[in-house]
């Protein structure tokens, strides 16, 4: 599966869900305040933008946000929200697009640097993330911790969420560090159609994705369990990571 192929037209049409889930205000909120704390009065940079769902609210609050994006049609959808002028995008990969200019933020959210399906992409994407910040500048991270203490022996698949309509479970190859999301969505009352949407990803350990930063020159800030500034703890499902540059 490659990512152009998943993120098509279909995909970007039905990915923004104004008020609920990603974009509930209570999800969105926190997120964006951290990252408007964090770009001060500097420009940011947003790998795999999609269609907006942080930069343009960052934006309207005043600060300059770019972006980098391989899906043109998730593109699409951000541009019925705001023009290049507002925010500016680069199609390409994360790992390796050159946006002009230089920044003092950019920032990869829910999970993305996953999308990545090989190490070597992921440190590549912590050096284009260096490359494009100043001194001092910072790399943001948002990203899950991999659920393999639910896993029992010889068992491949986890279901994570389970809801009326909504299904969603993970498949584990645990020799290659890979996981396939899969949301499966359906007629609560019965009916004959389903859905099924795929995501492949590629999971890091927290200390692995340090020992990325470092190697692309950046020390670990901070880390917490949530936008908001919550402990990150043993149980902790997912982390917010800033990596910052020598000054």
């Amino acid at each position: 599966m490659r990512q152009e192929d998943i993120w098509d037209e279909r995909t970007a049409r039905r990915y923004d869900t104004p008020g609920t889930g990603m974009f509930a205000p209570e999800v969105l909120g926190p997120a964006v305040d951290r990252l408007a704390g964090l770009a001060g009065a500097g420009p940011a940079l947003e790998f795999a933008i999609g269609t907006g769902r942080v930069a343009v609210p960052l934006a309207e609050r005043g600060v300059p946000v770019s972006g980098v994006e391989l899906s043109r049609p998730m593109v699409d959808q951000l541009r019925t929200k705001v023009d290049e002028r507002t925010v500016p995008v680069v199609i390409g990969d994360m790992a390796s697009a050159t946006v002009p200019g230089r920044f003092t933020l950019v920032y990869l959210v829910f999970n993305t640097i996953a999308n990545l399906l090989t190490q070597r992409e992921q440190v590549a994407c912590f050096r284009n993330a260096a490359r494009h910040l100043g001194p001092g500048g910072r790399f943001v991270i948002e990203l899950w911790v991999p659920e393999l203490r639910k896993l029992p022996p010889g068992q491949r698949a986890l279901v994570f969420t389970a809801e009326d309509g909504y299904v969603g479970l993970d498949t584990y190859d645990v020799l290659r560090q890979h996981v396939v999301s899969h949301h499966f969505r359906f007629d609560p009352a019965g009916g004959p159609e389903a859905e099924v949407f795929r995501t492949p990803q590629r999971y890091i350990w927290p200390a692995e994705l340090d020992l990325m930063a470092q190697l692309a020159g950046f020390e670990l800030e901070s880390r917490h369990a949530d936008w908001a500034g919550a402990e990150f703890v043993a149980d902790s499902p997912s982390h917010v990571s800033v990596y910052r540059l020598p000054t």
